[in-house]
């Protein structure tokens, strides 16, 4: 629903995403297309309904295989093996 978009666009900012695109609908439906890491989209069915009082959906497919960012990617290693990436 169109009042609860703002929240869900910083939703999906805060989750390292990317807003591809926005769309009106009628009746006061507004569709959000967003590119976001796998890795962060676990708990949003709960902070969607959350945010949205139970009124909003979502779905997701995959789109593509990115590399991590090196600072995540070396905080990954570290708690992974509790040993910080060697530097060069």
């Amino acid at each position: 629903p169109e009042d609860y978009v703002g929240d869900v666009i910083s939703d999906a900012n805060g989750r390292r995403g990317v807003i591809v695109h926005l769309e009106s609908e009628t009746g006061g439906v507004q569709t959000v297309q967003a590119k976001v890491p796998l890795s962060e989209m676990f708990g949003y069915a709960t902070a969607l309904r959350s945010m949205t009082q139970g009124r909003a959906s979502y779905t997701m497919e995959t789109s593509h295989y990115e590399e991590l960012p090196t600072q995540l990617a070396e905080q990954l290693v570290l708690k992974m093996t509790g040993r910080p990436v060697a530097r060069r």
